[in-house]
């Protein structure tokens, strides 16, 4: 399985995804790289701007799924 194969099954199981899930759980180094194959494949996925910390970082979920993850 690729790498964008495996950051669309976790977005379409309803989940989202930050970097640091992505290489933990795929080796994903470069995830805004692999949301932009997606999306010109047709996924419709909305960034959303996290802090925690005092740092900020991006996490990527399917439009529409934001109220299934309770954000």
């Amino acid at each position: 399985m690729t790498q964008n194969d495996a950051i669309k099954q976790h977005l379409l199981s309803g989940k989202p995804i930050t970097p640091l899930d992505a290489l933990q759980k795929y080796g994903c180094f470069r995830l805004a790289a692999r949301i932009d194959d997606l999306r010109k494949a047709g996924l419709d996925i909305e960034t959303l701007t996290e802090k925690r910390n005092g740092k900020q970082y991006a996490s990527y979920v399917l439009r529409g799924q934001l109220q299934m993850v309770g954000l």
